[in-house]
């Protein structure tokens, strides 16, 4: 999930857009009621939690095993190999560590949920290994909103009244084609980091990266799922940390990757592309999904009767005609810039003389806080059909999100009570809403591409962060690997727009495009919270794995 607008002014703000806000706590439970397996301090590794239960799905029962427990990933390939599976170097390696935790080696220890279908022949069942990103947000919104067993239901654009919510049996569970493990990353959750400079090793786009390679190496050999047919499901930032991770796991030839609403090219976020002018394609590629929420909400001057006719002309203008006079820049002449300004009037309902003072270049926020100004009303930016009351009618931008505000206590009430009364687990200690809220949290956005990497030339880029070349990278070196693309068409976080560009523009022969599928719904950054839209993406997810679970 990716929360909350933050300063437009510099590029650093586009890792403060991606990542959640503090939220309240969860409170430690009394200490006399011992908990199955508490968190506890550095040296001590908190036991595995095993239970037992039942789903239904599709009007089936299907019986799993749930294990909520941690696994601990080293900074370093070499450090790692020091490590045993409780965290601690093993005695053939040699390694000793200081008296003082603050000055060991960085380590983390990553939080997890796996669930894995009983009576299975689970060598070579498929596994779905799941995550949020942020970057800095933990996996509670795919956990409790996805494919587990149990999930949290809350109306669809609408701001629920506080506890208690509902949890329930969660109709659209993968179990009925796939094992499944929701991951948090360092520092969030349920996921700790130790030791010196450990933001430095796991707080960055490299970083990060690296401790989930370490982790699914280890969870593979963990429950021996090696010859298990392979997948990544990131979210969000989950998406970009999805094509470095799928680089990094070189050795491991992934069966699917599945990309919910994705962003791979930051120079594409339209959340403060401002502080890099020149670079204009942020406005262009957003401009469908202005489109869509001015729609949605019927302020568009004439009303087209069905969407996606209506953006397939608005995609073909941003790219056409929209774009070409974007790259002009001052060249434009007024009569040019009062066209396009009309034109934009007709796809996003907005005034045309804030388009021109706007210099035709529309911010996120500043469309968030403009659709509904006059009834003194902000929409959502991860879900614009999302509204709430303008918090500062003369501020420039929106102050806050509708979407975020409206389900973000029912997650964190949910993933609390599922973890203490279902899985057992963790019942003295606290869920990170943040990596922020633990702390030394500030993400390293450098990247080495592949090239970089494995010797091939070249060096991390000037530009704004872009993963593009991991994922092809990926895909030229497996090219049976399939890709599957998701998102909303009201997502204004990551607009849909972007990530059909994003991969019409991945560096990899123009072949390798059949094994992209799109997949877009009436919904927001979080498609999930629709139920209907939920299990149709279900179908969708299913389908995909099961068309590619044989490596064809």
């Amino acid at each position: 999930m990716v929360v909350a607008w933050c300063s437009r002014r510099t590029l650093s703000a586009v890792v403060c857009l991606l990542t959640l806000p503090s939220a309240v706590l969860a409170q430690d439970k009394p200490a006399e009621k011992a908990p199955v397996a508490a968190a506890v301090s550095h040296g001590n590794v908190p036991q595995d939690s095993i239970t037992d239960g039942s789903v239904t799905v599709g009007g089936q029962a299907i019986a799993y095993r749930a294990v909520a427990g941690t696994i601990t990933v080293g900074g370093t390939d070499a450090q790692d190999a020091t490590l045993g599976f409780d965290g601690k170097p093993l005695p053939e390696s040699g390694v000793k560590l200081p008296e003082k935790a603050e000055d060991a080696p960085p380590t983390a220890r990553m939080f997890y949920a796996a669930y894995f279908k009983k009576d299975a022949a689970a060598e070579h069942r498929p596994i779905v290994f799941c995550y949020n990103g942020g970057p800095g947000s933990p996996t509670m919104w795919l956990h409790m909103g996805t494919f587990a067993p149990k999930r949290i239901v809350t109306p669809d654009t609408q701001h629920q009244e506080g506890a208690p919510y509902t949890i329930v049996n969660n109709d659209y569970s993968l179990l009925d084609v796939a094992d499944v493990v929701f991951i948090d990353a360092p520092g969030t959750g349920l996921s700790r980091t130790f030791g010196k400079n450990k933001g430095e090793a796991f707080y960055g786009v490299d970083g990060d990266g690296h401790a989930f390679e370490r982790f699914i190496r280890r969870f593979l050999s963990k429950y021996d799922r090696w010859n298990s047919p392979k997948y990544l499901f990131g979210e969000s930032y989950g998406t970009p940390r999805s094509a470095v991770l799928a680089a990094d796991l070189r050795s491991v030839d992934l069966n699917g990757v599945i990309l919910l609403s994705q962003i791979l090219s930051f120079d594409n976020s339209v959340d403060g592309p401002t502080a890099n002018p020149g670079v204009d394609q942020a406005y262009a590629l957003a401009l469908p999904t202005y489109a869509a929420s001015a729609w949605y909400h019927h302020k568009l001057p004439s009303q087209p009767a069905a969407l996606k006719p209506f953006l397939a002309e608005v995609e073909k203008y941003a790219l056409g005609e929209y774009m070409t006079a974007l790259l002009q820049g001052s060249e434009l002449t007024d009569a040019q810039r009062q066209a396009v300004a009309e034109k934009l009037h007709g796809y996003t309902g907005l005034p045309v003389d804030y388009i021109l003072r706007s210099d035709l270049r529309i911010v996120g926020g500043d469309f968030s806080k403009e659709l509904k100004l006059n009834e003194g009303i902000t929409t959502g930016r991860l879900d614009s059909r999302y509204e709430g009351p303008d918090v500062n009618p003369l501020s420039e931008g929106t102050g806050y999100d509708p979407q975020s505000d409206a389900i973000t206590s029912a997650w964190n009430t949910a993933i609390n009570q599922y973890l203490h009364n279902d899985l057992k687990y963790a019942e003295q200690s606290t869920y990170l809403m943040s990596a922020r809220d633990g702390g030394e949290f500030s993400w390293n956005m450098t990247h080495h591409p592949p090239s970089a990497r494995v010797g091939g030339g070249g060096g991390s880029s000037e530009t704004g962060t872009n993963v593009m070349p991991d994922l092809a990278y990926r895909m030229k070196l497996n090219p049976k690997m399939k890709v599957m693309l998701a998102g909303g068409y009201y997502d204004l976080a990551t607009p849909y727009f972007e990530g059909v560009y994003e991969m019409h523009h991945l560096p990899m022969p123009k072949s390798l495009q059949s094994n992209i599928s799109y997949h877009y719904y009436e919904a927001g950054h979080m498609i999930y919270v629709n139920e209907a839209i939920l299990k149709q993406f279900h179908a969708d997810v299913a389908a995909f794995i099961k068309s590619t679970e044989s490596g064809k």
